[in-house]
């Protein structure tokens, strides 16, 4: 520091006394941040205290995502904070909240378990699991009693706890799908299950008694009951019903209702029942439920339903949160915070960035990642993506989870799915042809020669045809990699394969990616660790076996690889060497770098992240080693938003060359590597921060010097 000082004294006397002072607090900038989003999420699972903040349990529709769980918002929904990694492997489907603020959340398979919270939320212990799959329902009496509904081969039906939550037994209703509940003013329970229609309990569960005159559909997937002793009951396909005699009869209540497949009822303190549907967004009635109107949510898959102290409606979605200001005449979509689980990314010639979203569609920014618009799925019928591909005329294709390939030609606006369809298609490439070809992880190899139109099966070679990666390199020569393990090569366009695994025998690892380097080399990210090939893939040296689990691999310009799995590390060295980078939430997915040399990160856990600066900013300007090492002045200087930083090394030099505010405090670094002799320049964009005086300062080996810049903006 005392170096940085003495230089630092050099370009202002003002910034020696600023960085004296804060020669203690400098910090190492993480090597990535958060974009904003994408946000999206099912909400499965509604719950507001009585301090109005709400509770909203997600889901993913993906085994182990670490984006289901549970969030809180404490400002009305504008944003939303996750409460940690306790539920991030179990979706949230049911949370209730008792009279002293006690929290109670039921999760769902893999992890059925029933966890308590004592202090809003920021610390949980796990009660109880049953040995059930699913706990879809939770409510509490005004004795303080809690019931549970549960579901599952082994375990199912309702059980209670009288002690908030520490110990439970089983009701006399077992044996049977419980998936909903509700308790009316008189204590009464009712319980609605997946195949027997409705029960009724007037003892606290010591006996049921079932109570289906009237009830047509007897999959109730949803209860309410006003403060008039009514019940209503919502159906899988029979819309809603009334009871106005505790359960003794029911009458189908559907005018206006042009959705019967109901997910969930709520009932506001004006006695206005909302209907939540499939489908089919939220209908409203203001007459006990003889009427129903659409409310401006429409075309949308509604699974939770919950009031704020005003009476401001919030809806759990398919595609997040929902507020309505007005009673639900319009909706506001509020999803700040909700982390879509985004998997795959792609960028065009232009600049912009689509993730595909597991479960969520597929998500836009032509910001960087700013700002993301979710609205561009119209068309593809199926959101659960495997992989994403942009062809040289910037047309879009994605494979999906179970309907094929889809294809979009206006950036996403619209979809068409193609021909080939009905499958998992986890991979797709492209050649420098146009051919496109499509891996599938049960049926091995496609081909397209007009551009998705037509595609034709070419699996001859292909022994294993478990398809999980594809890759060409620029001589046209095809890698495939499957799930078991096993690498494939073609040198035809894929008319016929060899298998080309010689050297890293990861038989039950999976090879998930195929990066190529600029020098040539090819580099595996399998399970069971990072491998090179410098002949084409005849033979495999393992360059990383601490490194498993690779999630994403990709090598930019510079040749630095970046590889995903826990985090994300990177290699300057061809693989020899791996640094670990700082700043991202959860697994990396995929990576994909824009034409500046940002990489962007799809988080299994947050979103996307991008890199603080550019990775591929040092450019060799000359072949002549200098005879001196320099670091020369920014041009242009002030600038904005970006500026060139020239040096030149006598020497190979580990080089690092870092960004300081004026007092001291290290904003970002540029350079981190290993370098010849020569002459280079980096270009800095000065994204995010704010105006002001900056310092500029390089290390390579015993050369050590700082400049001063100014960013205008």
């Amino acid at each position: 520091m005392r170096q940085l000082y003495k230089e630092f004294a050099k370009c202002s006397s003002i910034a020696m006394l600023i960085s004296l002072l804060a020669a203690t607090a400098t910090a190492q900038t993480d090597f990535w941040q958060q974009t904003n989003g994408p946000f999206s999420g099912t909400i499965t699972a509604l719950a507001i205290n009585s301090n109005d903040d709400i509770f909203a349990g997600s889901s993913s529709g993906v085994a182990f995502s670490s984006r289901e769980g549970l969030y809180r918002s404490t400002n009305n929904g504008d944003n939303w904070t996750s409460l940690g990694f306790l539920f991030s492997n179990s979706p949230v489907t049911s949370i209730a909240i008792n009279s002293n603020g006690d929290i109670f959340a039921g999760t769902s398979a893999p992890s059925a378990i029933i966890y308590r919270s004592i202090d809003n939320g920021d610390n949980w212990t796990q009660l109880t699991g049953f040995g059930a799959s699913h706990i879809p329902a939770l409510v509490i009496n005004s004795n303080g009693d809690i019931f549970a509904g549960t579901s599952g081969p082994f375990s199912d039906g309702v059980f209670r706890s009288t002690d908030n939550g520490d110990n439970w037994t089983a009701t006399s209703l077992t044996s049977t799908d419980v998936i909903s509940l509700a308790i009316n003013g008189n204590n009464d329970i009712f319980a609605g299950t997946s195949d027997s229609g409705l029960y009724r309990s007037t003892n606290s569960g010591d006996n049921w008694t079932q109570i289906n005159t009237g009830l047509t559909d007897t999959v109730v997937v949803a209860l309410a009951s006003n403060s008039s002793g009514d019940i209503f009951a919502g159906t899988s396909d029979g819309g809603v019903f009334r009871s106005t005699d505790s359960g003794d009869n029911w009458s189908q209540i559907n005018t206006g209702l042009t959705n019967t497949n109901v997910r969930v009822l709520s009932i506001n303190s004006n006695s206005e029942i909302f209907a939540g549907t499939s489908g089919g967004g939220v209908f409203r009635s203001t007459d006990n439920g003889d009427n129903w109107t659409q409310t401006g949510l429409t075309n949308a898959d509604v699974r939770a339903l919950a009031f704020n102290a005003i009476g401001d409606p919030f809806a759990g979605t398919g595609d997040g949160a929902f507020r309505s200001s007005d009673n639900g005449d319009t909706w506001t979509q509020v999803n700040t915070g909700l982390s879509a689980f985004a998997g795959h990314l792609a960028i065009n010639s232009n600049g912009d960035m689509f993730a595909g979203a597991f479960s969520d569609g597929v998500f836009r920014s032509t910001d960087n990642g700013d700002t993301w618009t979710h609205q561009i799925n119209n068309g593809l019928t199926d959101t659960n993506m495997r992989a994403l591909l942009i062809n040289a005329m910037g047309d879009l294709f994605v494979g999906t989870a179970d309907s094929g390939v889809f294809r979009s030609t206006d950036n996403g606006d619209t979809w068409t799915k193609t021909s080939l369809m009905n499958t998992w298609f986890p991979a797709l490439a492209v050649n420098s042809n146009g051919d496109l070809f499509a891996g599938s992880g049960f049926v091995g190899i496609f081909r397209s020669l007009d551009n998705g139109d037509t595609w034709v099966e070419l699996n001859n070679g292909l022994i294993d045809r478990q398809v999980v990666s594809i890759a060409i390199n620029s001589n046209g020569d095809i890698f495939a990699g499957t799930f078991v393990g096993r690498l494939y090569r073609s040198i035809d366009n894929g008319a016929t394969w060899q298998e080309r695994t010689g050297g890293f025998n990861d038989s039950g690892g999976g090879v998930t990616n195929i990066a190529f380097s600029p020098n040539g080399g090819i580099f595996l990210g399998t399970h069971n660790g990072i491998f090179r090939s410098t002949d084409n893939g005849d033979t495999w040296l393992r360059v990383s076996s601490a490194v498993r689990d690779i999630g994403a691999l990709l090598i930019n310009s510079d040749g630095v690889i970046f590889a995903g799995f826990n985090g994300v590390v990177r290699s300057p060295d061809n693989g020899e060497t791996w640094l670990e980078t700082t700043g991202l939430t959860g697994s990396a997915w995929d990576l994909a770098i824009n034409s500046n040399g940002i990489i962007f990160a799809a988080s299994f856990r947050g979103g996307v992240f991008r890199s603080v600066a550019s990775t591929t900013t040092v450019e060799d300007l000359l072949t002549g080693i200098p005879s001196s090492f320099a670091l020369e002045q920014n041009y242009p200087n002030p600038f904005n938003p970006a500026t060139t930083i020239q040096f030149a090394l006598a020497g190979r030099s580990y080089v690092t060359l870092k960004l300081f505010n004026v007092v001291g405090r290290e904003v970002t670094t540029l350079v981190d590597e290993a370098l010849a002799p020569g002459t280079y320049k980096v270009v800095f964009e000065a994204k995010g921060l704010p105006s002001g005086i900056y310092f500029y300062r390089i290390e390579a080996g015993e050369f050590v010097h700082t400049k001063r810049l100014t960013l205008l903006k």
